[in-house]
């Protein structure tokens, strides 16, 4: 008796910020039912541990300025699985809606008849808080913006200089290779005396973390080595913790 083909389906999961236990509790369920599982460089390769034995697990990660898989290779490898063995689980850092283009992804797998869902991760910019940074602080941070450093065509986010105007804080996902202009920009507007911080891995054991000065951020985070995949916090939340603790 012929069994019936694979019902095509397409999961986009967060794998949260690093830390394997701040999955939640459905990405957790659903890895244990992948056939195949298309995992980023920035998701954590202990998480394919959870995966059943016969589960086909696939790196399609993309380091910046770096190794990196063409988004159409990705593309034709959630077709060709999810046709072929049926549940695919694209497996992204932190949140798959948060430039991790994992809309991009269920519109793709939709166009050719394949059911796709979306499961949420903990952002990486939340893991911030491991460092005592609040994204908002009552009276501090009136709310966050959360920007990248690099646009598609190269450039920097125009809306970083609207940023800057308002009384939050301001996040940069992608600014390392753009951190000189980002600088520039701060001491242009009389503002590169804000507090800074870029922090990279958070959540694990390896993470590095400098807190300083916008204007001081190249020489901090060269001494401290810290490159990709690091996030730029600005704004006052940053030391927070240490001024209200000496209050």
């Amino acid at each position: 008796m012929a069994h019936p083909p694979p019902l095509p389906e397409l999961y986009v999961v967060g794998a949260g910020p690093g830390d394997p236990e701040l999955l939640t509790l459905k990405a957790y369920r659903i890895l244990q039912t992948a056939n195949v599982i298309l995992y980023d460089n920035l998701a954590n390769q202990e998480l394919l541990s959870l995966a059943p034995t016969a589960c086909e697990c696939i790196y399609v990660g993309k380091k910046p300025y770096g190794e990196y898989t063409p988004q159409e290779v990705i593309h034709d490898l959630i077709k060709e699985k999810a046709l072929a063995k049926g549940r695919v689980i694209r497996l992204k850092g932190g949140d798959p809606f948060i430039f991790g283009r994992g809309f991009e992804e269920m519109l793709f797998a939709r166009s050719h008849g394949i059911a796709a869902h979306y499961v949420p991760g903990i952002s990486s910019m939340q893991a911030v808080g491991f460092e005592d940074i609040p994204l908002t602080h009552r009276v501090v941070s009136e709310g966050f913006w959360v920007l990248t450093g690099t646009k598609k065509d190269g450039s920097l986010s125009a809306d970083l200089r609207l940023a800057m105007q308002s009384n939050s804080t301001v996040v940069i996902y992608m600014g390392m290779k753009k951190l000189p202009e980002i600088v520039a920009t701060y001491v242009q507007e009389g503002r590169g005396d804000m507090p800074a911080a870029a922090v990279m891995h958070a959540s694990l054991p390896q993470r590095k973390v400098v807190v300083g000065r916008v204007q001081d951020l190249p020489k901090l985070v060269a001494e401290a080595g810290i490159t990709y995949p690091a996030i730029l916090f600005i704004g006052d939340v940053v030391g927070i913790g240490e001024r209200l603790g000496s209050t």
